[in-house]
């Protein structure tokens, strides 16, 4: 079957876009600006990325929280802020759809728009397959429907997304008040919020501070056919701040420089345990505060699987095949690679890696230049420790890289509105 078309297929094709099939569509890799340049962009101005490919769906109905409860790994009674508090309109959280064995079947955000009634936003092509799985719970009172043919989708990410979004919207100052990380604002086609955001001309959409870079920015989600309109009039609020379009390298190198994992690559099919990614289960002092489907399985853990972070020591990075391995410095087979890119806003001093995004008082040199670190994640046979050394290897391509617990520093991601925004 041919790959589908987004709203912004003839934009990116009139762009001179380099074209990939990706989950199923036709999207960007990157454009003649080049993945290097859009990764910088989005560390130190901005950079806007057609995500329309991703799947939305709407939850409402009575028994909604229970069965999202029971499907979704997140506790939504217990996910917001530091004491845990219940999932409210208004936020959204994070986590992940498992089956039975506690393999990944999808990763997730999920927004709750009222009471009993919830936003789903799930990967490309993913719609479908996790509508069947929620129906597949017999739980009654609960109206789940694929809303991704109607909603439009992009993000704006980077430390100027925030005066590029005062640009566009209505009353900036009614948006940018209390929007904290993973907080959102507004509705869209199927999934109505308590909230009422337009942009300057009267076109209402859904703002989430939330993103895939790790970076400040923002999610739009908008009536498909408007996607275009809005698209445009970001490119145009953005001029002089540097935005550019990006494409799905860049997202994929920014992504991996913020230990960030990429669904059916980074988890999948194996349970989902030993990963740098337990903030998804609803851990608690006595181990998990609610049942869920998996829970048994990835509670249980096990001793021969482990995935880790990596970071290198230069650029240079491996491609991942069914052959590419990691091993000991000695040579010993220890797994597979997952992912592996290059982080361009990053290099080392010494020991410790910096970023273009790092004060000099933090300790980058001022004359720091980034070279670049490949960076990425593995899954291995062994628990391994933080600062080890593994090799990736490739037939005759070999690259030494560290475990690490972080990769890119001084992301902005979480960083205040009112830090990052003059009203």
């Amino acid at each position: 079957m041919s790959p589908q078309k987004t709203t912004l297929y003839s934009y990116h094709m009139d762009q001179g876009a380099n074209m990939a099939e990706f989950g199923g569509y036709e999207m960007p890799l990157w454009y003649p600006t080049g993945a290097k340049s859009e990764h910088l962009a989005v560390i130190e101005k901005a950079g806007i990325f057609d995500t329309s490919h991703m799947s939305v769906i709407s939850v409402n109905g009575a028994n909604s929280l229970p069965m999202l409860q029971y499907f979704f790994t997140k506790d939504l009674d217990g996910c917001i802020g530091p004491k845990k508090g219940p999932l409210v309109p208004g936020r959204c959280v994070y986590g992940l759809f498992l089956d039975v064995a506690g393999c990944v079947i999808d990763d997730a955000l999920v927004y709750m728009l009222s009471a009993n009634s919830y936003m789903v936003v799930v990967n490309a092509g993913m719609g479908g397959k996790i509508v069947e799985h929620l129906k597949g719970g017999e739980y009654t009172d609960v109206d789940i429907l694929d809303c991704t043919a109607t909603v439009g989708k992009m993000d704006l990410q980077g430390p100027l997304a925030g005066q590029i979004l005062q640009k566009i919207v209505k009353d900036p100052g009614a948006l940018f008040a209390s929007l904290p990380y993973f907080s959102f604002k507004g509705s869209v086609a199927g999934c109505s919020s308590e909230t009422t955001i337009e942009t300057v001309d009267g076109m209402p959409f859904m703002v989430s501070r939330t993103g895939y870079t790790g970076e400040f920015g923002f999610e739009f989600f908008i009536e498909r056919s408007k996607l275009v309109d809005l698209w445009e009039m970001v490119l145009q609020a953005g001029q002089d701040l540097g935005v550019i379009p990006c494409g799905l390298a860049a997202r994929d190198s920014l992504r991996a420089g913020a230990v960030l994992p990429l669904s059916h690559q980074d988890v999948g099919g194996w349970p989902f345990v030993n990963t740098p990614w337990p903030f998804a289960l609803p851990w608690s002092d006595e181990g998990f505060s609610k049942d869920f489907v998996g829970a048994d399985l990835v509670g249980e853990g096990c001793d021969d699987e482990f995935t880790y972070a990596f970071a290198g020591f230069d650029p240079r990075k491996i491609q991942v095949e069914d052959e590419t391995i990691v091993t000991s410095i000695n040579g010993t087979v220890l797994g597979r690679v997952l992912t592996c890119t290059t982080d361009m806003a990053i290099g080392r001093v010494g020991d410790t890696i910096v970023s273009i995004a790092t004060s000099v008082e933090q300790g980058r040199p001022e004359e720091f230049v980034p070279r670049g670190l490949s960076c990425g994640f593995i899954l291995v046979d062994r628990s391994l420790s933080v600062g080890d050394c593994v090799m990736l290897v490739c037939g005759k391509r070999k690259i030494k890289v560290e475990v690490c617990d972080d990769i890119r520093p001084h992301r902005t991601a979480r960083k205040a509105v009112k830090s990052m925004v003059k009203l």
